[in-house]
């Protein structure tokens, strides 16, 4: 069994003791990301929209950083501090997620680090 930690200079800093992905074997395990600016500057500030596209794109960065892309993700979890934007946040999910989602939970929460909207977590199976 290999395992390695990747900290990713691209990705938003880490806001506490934990890696942004563990690699073991083929499996990657990303922590879960949020609206935080990649330059360490804090949240990203708008719409729910916009943060959601933000947090779905500093996942992007480390998938990306390790050889994965959202292809071969094969579960996620979502975090959300209101249920009742769980429709739109499906409408942005899907641009990301076209066709052969993966498995997903979506858990309402009261409320998260940074005082965030929505944190994502997600385990890949990558390629090399």
């Amino acid at each position: 069994m290999s395992k390695k930690h990747i900290i990713s200079k691209e990705a938003p800093p880490a806001v506490g003791p934990y890696s942004h992905a563990v690699k073991v074997d083929n499996f990657l395990y990303v922590s879960g990301q949020g609206p935080f600016n990649r330059d360490g500057s804090g949240v990203v500030k708008g719409t729910f929209t916009e943060q959601v596209e933000y947090t779905m794109e500093n996942l992007k960065v480390i998938l990306n950083e390790c050889g994965c892309d959202f292809s071969d993700v094969i579960k996620v979890t979502v975090f959300l501090t209101d249920m009742h934007l769980f429709p739109e946040f499906n409408n942005i999910y899907k641009k990301y997620f076209e066709k052969d989602f993966p498995s997903r939970s979506c858990v309402g929460v009261s409320q998260l680090p940074g005082g965030i909207p929505v944190e994502i977590e997600a385990i890949a199976v990558c390629k090399e």
